[in-house]
């Protein structure tokens, strides 16, 4: 990157990465204004370049300004300098119109939260903007949901519609300004306006605050979708929430003011508030205090999804109305969020003017201790991309799996992460996913011509895979842990831990407890889950207590004991012991997902799953109670151990060729202790530690076998708390290097990735799929 003194005195600087729609180009000029640099600054197809012409150690100071000084939300990728023709200069700096450039390919900025400044503004009686919904500069606003063509300029997003009056247009001209060329520029004069019952702009903002108020349930028109609002201290509220969405369990998100209002709510460390306070402003799950929230906000688990005001519009009804309010996606169970209209019955709809032009959620994150990792990653985060481990010189398209489905595309050392849609289950979902793929490939010009794609043949992505004429089939498990290394920059070898619910294997089982030795070429199966049959398929998915009487009565092992008495309905359980001595639709899974079910049943936690992990997530919940003291705020804001657990009983066994880690022992232990009285919260934070030792385990005795020490781990288990933090810490007391997903979901969500990142390795090498 470096220039030396002896070059000339004219540069040519390339600013790739998140650098458009992010306040970028104005930051340069500022940067350049105050070192008495002269020259311009554009975007160029997926780049800024800047001419800069001053002394050498000017031009020095300049570039090692643009990384310490830049936006919070921009991402230097790369910052590449070259000698320039001074001549090309003008006598100041001055910031040039977009121009397309070839061989380079465009990024779409995220959504931004509103900024301090703008903030400021919309609540100070005497500014021109005050109480305005769309209120916005530089730092902060909409941008992927707006932007219909790339570059990221005003006449290719929605905000074309509305032309700048006289004092937005000298605002977004004035290089001095803030909103200097901040492209969704926009006052109550020119911009777009709310709507709601007959009433207009300010009036109708009130009026639907007013609604809420008194118990009902607003439709509201967000960034990236409408959401459903109503007050979250409101039992009967809240329930019309989940009869809407038709869902009945699965907890809902809340808003809230500020920081202070979320620490009455929530155990935050410093991490967690930065993390709120971002300018992503995704929805953070964090340990639930007791008290003010309705109880049918998140029944029976341990975390509430807390998030900050996303928008102008959300900190007015805050302010409003004072007080938590639960703000969901206005979907029925797990369709697309509706970007046009609300068909649901609602008290009313808070819409406005400006189209959105992407559908984006919310985007979810989980604190890990110090770390924290993103559970699903939509608004505020995607589509920025990241960088792959190795280039591929084709462009392909991962498609993801069948849950949490994301795609991938990915050119050259980069790749594009497309928004959460959903499970790729119904058509509408599909078509959802087919319009997000086409609109990213379109703004991305990526024209895919090889697809990546899951082993299991069933899935919907794998039928979109076909429509590619070449095709890149990994193993599901594969992919989740190429997906950490990829994100992490690992070179390989690794040895890669993978629990989930269920993934098919290349022996064409299901899979889910894995240990793997890999690299981005292939893997090698160190290590796995003792087998159970999962009676009635995905209904032993449903019912836990199905999975239980899978472990106990067809397991590799047996423990020898009666069934529990009130594990399943009489008749259910003789139908069961029929299917599984008849080996009748009893698919056998070694799944961690599906052990942690089964523990759920038998300390009696969770008869249904009534949406995906409800089991484990209670299972966690349990033992979360018996290592903190009560709900007392402690040092550091977070609920901490206070009370060591001793594992239960388990087996860990060389069965042909591979470390099988017995669960049905461990199993037959927990029934023993619950049997004899132990609090069930204790029996379950005893299973949690068994997982983290047998984990550990496994990977010394794959380390004295491979020599390989970094240790990556994935899978939607990981998205526990107590299991990921308590693995990562015994992991680094032994010795090892793990990473978890921290930008990547560990979840389905980062399949694609993880795809994209084998085949990008694949297609660049001599054809090698095995071992690594």
């Amino acid at each position: 990157m470096t220039v030396t003194a002896t070059a000339a005195s004219a540069w040519r600087v390339e600013v790739r990465g998140t650098v458009q729609g992010v306040g970028f180009r104005p930051f340069v000029h500022r940067l350049a204004t105050s070192l008495g640099i002269r020259g311009s600054v554009r975007n160029a197809g997926g780049q800024v370049v800047i001419i800069a012409v001053a002394m050498p150690e000017q031009l020095e100071a300049f570039v090692s300004g643009l990384r310490r000084g830049r936006p919070e939300a921009a991402c230097i990728a790369d910052i590449a300098v070259s000698p320039a023709d001074a001549a090309v200069s003008p006598a100041e700096f001055t910031i040039e119109d977009s121009v397309p450039a070839a061989g380079t390919s465009p990024e779409v900025p995220p959504d931004l939260a509103t900024c301090a400044d703008c903030l400021r503004e919309l609540f100070a009686p005497a500014d021109r903007r005050y109480r305005y919904p769309f209120i916005n500069c530089t730092a902060c606003g909409p941008r992927a949901t707006i932007i219909e063509a790339l570059p990221y300029d005003r006449e290719r997003t929605a905000m074309r519609r509305f032309a700048m009056c006289e004092q937005c247009a000298r605002e977004y001209h004035d290089p001095a300004d803030r909103r200097f060329h901040a492209e969704p520029v926009a006052c109550p004069r020119c911009g777009p306006q709310l709507r709601f019952h007959g009433a207009t702009r300010d009036e109708a903002l009130r009026a639907a605050a007013a609604v809420i108020a008194a118990g009902g349930v607003v439709a509201l028109k967000a960034l990236g979708g409408f959401q459903l609002v109503c007050d979250a201290m409101n039992e009967a509220a809240v329930a019309r929430v989940r009869e809407l969405k038709a869902r009945e369990a699965k907890p809902l998100a809340v808003m809230v003011r500020d920081l202070v209002t979320a620490h009455t709510l929530a155990h935050l460390t410093p991490a967690d508030e930065k993390v709120l306070a971002g300018t992503a402003a995704p929805i953070l799950l964090a340990p639930r205090r007791h008290g003010m929230l309705a109880a049918n906000v998140s029944p029976g688990v341990g975390d509430v999804g807390l998030f900050l005001p996303t928008t102008p519009l959300h900190h007015l009804l805050m302010h409003e109305l004072r007080r938590p309010l639960v703000v969901t996606s206005a979907n029925v169970a797990d369709s697309p969020m509706p970007t046009g209209r609300v068909d649901l019955p609602v008290d009313g709809v808070l819409d406005h003017d400006r189209p959105i032009v992407s559908r984006y959620d919310d985007s979810v994150v989980r604190s890990l201790g110090s770390r924290a990792t993103v559970i699903r990653r939509a608004r505020g985060l995607a589509p920025a991309p990241l960088g792959l481990p190795v280039a591929t010189r084709e462009p392909l398209l991962a498609v993801g799996a069948q849950l949490k489905s994301t795609f991938t595309l990915a050119h050259g050392g980069r790749a594009v992460i497309g928004p959460h849609v959903g499970d790729l289950e119904d058509a509408e979902t599909l078509q959802a996913y087919e319009a997000a793929l086409r609109r990213l490939a379109a703004l991305h010009d990526i024209d895919p011509v090889v697809a990546a794609h899951d082993l299991h043949p069933g899935y919907l992505s794998t039928a979109l895979a076909r429509r590619l004429p070449r095709r890149v089939a990994v193993q599901h498990h594969h992919a989740h842990v190429a997906a950490v290394a990829a994100e992490h920059g690992l070179a390989g070898p690794f040895l890669g831990v993978a629990y989930d619910g269920l993934g098919l294997g290349d022996d064409g089982t299901f899979w889910g407890g894995e240990l793997l030795l890999a690299d981005y070429l292939g893997y090698r199966r160190l290590g796995r889950f003792s087998h159970a049959p999962m009676p009635g398929g995905a209904a032993a998915v449903r019912r836990p207590a199905r999975m239980a009487l899978g472990y106990l009565l067809g397991g590799e092992t047996t423990i020898g004991q009666p069934t529990p008495q009130g594990l399943a309905a009489d008749a259910e359980t003789q139908v069961i012991r029929r299917m599984i001595e008849r080996d009748v639709n009893c698919p056998p899974a070694s799944s961690a997902g599906r052990l942690f079910d089964a523990a759920a049943a038998l300390l009696g936690l969770c008869e249904e799953n009534r949406f995906e992990g409800e089991a484990a997530m209670r299972l966690e919940h349990a033992a979360s109670a018996a290592l903190r003291a009560g709900d007392a705020d402690l040092p550091g804001g977070r609920c901490e151990k206070t009370v060591p657990v001793a594992p239960l009983a388990w087996r860990l066994e060389r069965r042909e060729g591979l470390w099988v880690y017995d669960g049905v022992a461990t199993l037959g232990d927990l029934l023993a202790a619950k049997a004899d009285g132990e609090p069930v919260e204790r029996i379950a934070a005893a299973f949690h530690a068994t997982i983290a030792a047998v984990t550990v385990l496994m990977c010394e005795r794959a380390a004295a076998e491979t020599g390989v020490s970094t240790v990556c781990l994935s899978g939607g288990v990981f998205q526990n708390r107590l299991l990921a933090t308590d693995v990562l810490a015994r992991l680094e007391e032994a010795g090892f290097d793990p990473y978890i997903g921290e930008r990547i979901p560990v979840n389905d969500g980062g399949i694609s990735f993880g795809q994209a990142a084998v085949a990008a390795a694949r297609l660049g090498a001599p054809s090698r799929h095995g071992t690594p």
